[in-house]
């Protein structure tokens, strides 16, 4: 099989007519090469920060990063449309079914701290259905990509998750929403403790994006995080699928980019896990919260 064949094919995916996977990648990768070119300038110089909420950060370089994801797609793909967390979503006229995802900085908060962890995220997805995720680590130079049906790759070699089956011998890791201390379903504490008792390690990196991406390489067994945005989890979640492993929302149901809470594994841990946020969910039901 050519490579035309091949990227018409997406192993065994059906791909829209004249929507390429080769030219799809292409375009992706050369948008997130020039953010980050962006994201590793503004390490080297005083940046500018202000708030979306209380805690929330935005920078000049989160700006300045999607305008460039966003136009190198726009000049390849004028009649696509894009949800992208600094400037929402938008499509052109004519509503096209073709919409990429993108965060151009996760890990915001991490970077204005010159906190070594955070990356770019860019998804494309059509008529609903993910296709293509990438998510690059720029300052180790890191490029996780998946395609549906064509399997996940870190720098160009293939991915796969853990064999992990012990909680106990397992690494997982998690986050906490930035609406935390206001909307209650939000609080992650009482299953950061849960699980603490019962797994060998938990660890916070500020990057869900990435987070999926290591459970993806086999680095961690699982992850879970409440609150995420469509832009944390699109390309992670495809990626972590494609390498082997599992994802759904906090009931075990198939993840949806809207559902409040995801749960990402290798699979073997997935029903343990999933079973665990949903007993803790029931315990803090029942007991009432001291004031």
């Amino acid at each position: 099989m050519n490579q035309k064949d091949a990227d018409r094919s997406g192993g065994g995916i059906s791909w829209p007519p004249g929507i390429l996977p080769g030219q799809i990648a292409d375009t992706a990768r050369r948008a997130a090469t020039l953010a980050s070119g962006i994201l590793l300038e503004g390490m080297t110089r005083t940046i500018e920060v202000g708030y979306k909420g209380r805690i929330d950060l935005v920078t000049e370089i989160d700006l300045a990063s999607e305008r460039a994801v966003m136009e190198t797609i726009s000049r390849d793909y004028p009649d696509h449309g894009f949800l992208a967390e600094e400037s929402g979503g938008s499509m052109p006229s004519g509503a096209s079914p073709h919409r990429w995802i993108i965060d151009p900085l996760d890990g915001t908060t991490n970077y204005a701290h010159r906190y070594p962890c955070f990356c770019i995220s860019i998804a494309f997805e059509s008529a609903g259905s993910l296709l293509y995720g990438l998510v690059v680590d720029p300052l180790r130079r890191l490029h996780f990509e998946a395609a549906a049906g064509r399997g996940a790759t870190l720098d160009g070699q293939r991915l796969s998750v853990s064999r992990e089956s012990l909680p106990q011998r397992s690494l997982l890791a998690t986050g906490f929403s930035y609406s935390h201390a206001d909307t209650p379903r939000l609080k992650n504490m009482a299953t950061f403790e849960g699980f603490s008792r019962e797994v060998q390690g938990i660890r916070r990196s500020g990057s869900a994006a990435l987070d999926l991406c290591h459970v993806a390489m086999g680095v961690l067994d699982g992850f879970w995080e409440r609150g995420l945005s469509p832009w944390d989890t699109a390309a992670g979640t495809l990626i972590v699928r494609e390498a082997g492993g599992t994802v759904s929302d906090g009931c075990g149901s198939p993840f949806r980019l809207e559902a409040p809470l995801v749960v990402a594994s290798n699979g073997f841990l997935h029903g343990w896990m999933v079973d665990k946020i949903m007993q803790i969910a029931e315990e803090r039901e029942q007991k009432p919260e001291s004031r």
